[in-house]
């Protein structure tokens, strides 16, 4: 089974640029991150055999679930805050195993309210995978995490000091939530530095290769025992008018 994510930066302007996707790599689940915007293109996928579930917001966030599988939904907003009703968490069940799509706040600028509801967001995801885990339920999470893992996961790690994706204070919860016993599933397979999925569409980020790796899968250990490959697939970057991040694929026995 293949599964992957992609930020697709607007479900209106790259439609088409997933459903060729969709038809070249035929992914049995894709998750997408940034819809911006309250409709979705339900029949267009429909028409390669995917069914969508999927949460959005006027504008701004959004987050779907294609799959070539029934999908049970389990939730549609992450606990822990009843106020918050920014669209950026979508949980099912597909099969054997939980899925957790998410489109992890940025918290730039740090000076601002931004920040502190990255790091609130990343505890309530913390109570969420702990919970999962407690119940010894198989899971993933999927999506854009904005979180830039190491230094090899950027080009210039000092340029990144003090962003919000990449300061000493966003790292050390992310490695808490990956201490709860999940794996990195690109760093399964691949040690390789200087691998991205985004690139800034500013000064020739793409053609100099300038860019991080903030889109990640994170696997429980039932679903990690089962991994077969993981590999970014740089090739939508390239193409006309494109999101400014690419797809990471997963294969699980």
């Amino acid at each position: 089974m293949k599964v992957a994510t992609w930020n697709v930066n607007s479900i209106k302007a790259r439609a088409e640029h997933v459903h060729r996707w969709l038809a070249r790599q035929t992914p049995d689940i894709l998750c997408l991150q940034e819809l911006k915007g309250l409709d979705f293109p339900h029949e267009l996928f429909a028409s390669l055999g995917y069914t969508a579930l999927c949460v959005t917001q006027k504008a701004y966030n959004g987050v779907a679930i294609l799959s070539k599988h029934a999908l049970t939904p389990v939730m549609d907003r992450l606990p822990g805050d009843d106020t918050d009703d920014q669209a950026r968490y979508l949980e099912v069940t597909c099969q054997d195993f939980r899925i957790l799509n998410i489109y992890l706040p940025n918290g730039n600028p740090v000076e601002s309210d931004k920040y502190p509801y990255k790091f609130a967001w990343m505890d309530r995801l913390y109570d969420r995978v702990r919970s999962l885990r407690e119940g010894r339920v198989p899971f993933m999470v999927c999506g854009d995490f904005n979180v830039i893992p190491e230094a090899e996961d950027c080009y210039n790690p000092a340029l990144w000091s003090e962003d919000a994706l990449f300061r000493l204070e966003t790292r050390e919860k992310f490695r808490a939530i990956m201490a709860l016993g999940l794996t990195d599933s690109f760093r399964v397979f691949d040690q390789t530095p200087q691998r991205y999925t985004f690139w800034d569409y500013q000064a020739g980020c793409w053609p100099k290769n300038q860019g991080m790796r903030i889109d990640h899968i994170l696997t429980s250990p039932a679903v990690t025992d089962r991994l077969i490959s993981g590999n970014i697939d740089t090739a939508p970057r390239g193409e006309d008018s494109p999101s400014d991040h690419t797809p990471y694929v997963i294969e699980i026995s």
